[in-house]
């Protein structure tokens, strides 16, 4: 581009300073020469991705770990229940399923009793399974009873060596079982004469 370009451009009616500032900063344009050119997929426009607003990363972020709370929340639940339904099984046909729960004095408890069909010598072999008692004192333990017209038979004794942990407790009784026969769990003191009270009992 010559002088003559850009007198055409700037017309003779400008202030010589305002003339000598805008013929710099022609000559810098001329020197530097036209722009590249475009990215063929620049130069075809936007396209409906590019107008699409994603959401922040950190909203993405929270619902990933809400979802996988969610997950594994699910899975807790149904691992429980398949715990306590079916957890050490013998190889023996089951007579019967009681689900126990907590009562007041343990109201995080959940357990079920499985009663297996008698063995040749009459013994009724049982399986409690569970979780959820705290772990006594020195002189604390917990006792199964089963509750047959208002009296109470023992059933077998144990222990929750930590809290939290699961209760897996194997039970042999000589008792000529009956339909209408029920289980409860008590919490028992060494030395107290009377029977202790109930922490798990049949779900109504």
């Amino acid at each position: 581009m010559n002088p003559s370009d850009f007198d055409e451009l700037a017309g003779g009616d400008l202030e010589p300073g305002e003339r000598e500032r805008l013929r710099s900063v022609h000559d810098l344009l001329v020197q530097a020469g036209p722009p590249p050119e475009l990215p063929p997929h620049l130069a075809a426009g936007p396209t409906l991705g590019m107008t699409l607003v994603r959401p922040p990363r950190r909203r993405i972020l929270t619902r990933r770990v809400a979802l996988l709370a969610a997950a594994l929340t699910v899975l807790a639940v149904a691992f429980l229940f398949g715990y306590l339904a079916g957890n050490g099984g013998n190889g023996l046909a089951h007579a019967r399923t009681l689900r126990l729960t907590g009562t007041r004095i343990a109201p995080n408890a959940l357990a079920s009793l499985r009663v297996y069909r008698s063995d040749r010598a009459g013994n009724w072999p049982m399986k409690l399974s569970g979780m959820g008692l705290p772990k006594l004192g020195p002189n604390g333990y917990y006792e199964v009873f089963l509750v047959r017209k208002g009296g109470y038979e023992p059933c077998g004794a144990f222990v929750v060596k930590n809290a939290g942990t699961p209760i897996d407790v194997t039970l042999n009784v000589p008792y000529r079982l009956k339909p209408s026969d029920t289980w409860v769990v008590t919490r028992e003191r060494n030395g107290d004469e009377e029977r202790g009270p109930v922490v798990l009992r049949p779900t109504t």
